[in-house]
């Protein structure tokens, strides 16, 4: 390759740094980080309270946690769907 050929896919490499990758990422997707951080904070909040579950086995308040989580992701998930759909197709700008 010589020094004068231009980049295959230029947008990937005009950004460097891993911050700047995520932000636009993040950007692209806004859902896809709410529902990572939901998850994380209802396995935060069940893991807290797996101390105080008073008479409940723990197989069950283990399977109440992790579809509490899944839901979340999954209704991030949905959301950012819809999300998408609706800016591309309902608020499509007049080319």
């Amino acid at each position: 390759m010589s020094s004068g050929q231009e980049p295959v896919f230029p947008e990937y490499e005009t950004d460097t740094s891993q911050t700047s990758k995520l932000l636009r990422k993040f950007k692209e997707t806004p859902f896809v980080p709410i529902g990572m951080a939901g998850f994380a904070a209802v396995v935060g909040y069940g893991l807290y309270r797996l101390k105080h579950r008073g008479d409940m086995k723990m197989s069950l308040h283990l399977i109440h946690m992790r579809v509490a989580a899944q839901g979340f992701v999954v209704g991030a998930l949905t959301c950012g769907v819809l999300y998408s759909m609706c800016r591309e197709y309902v608020f499509k700008p007049k080319e």
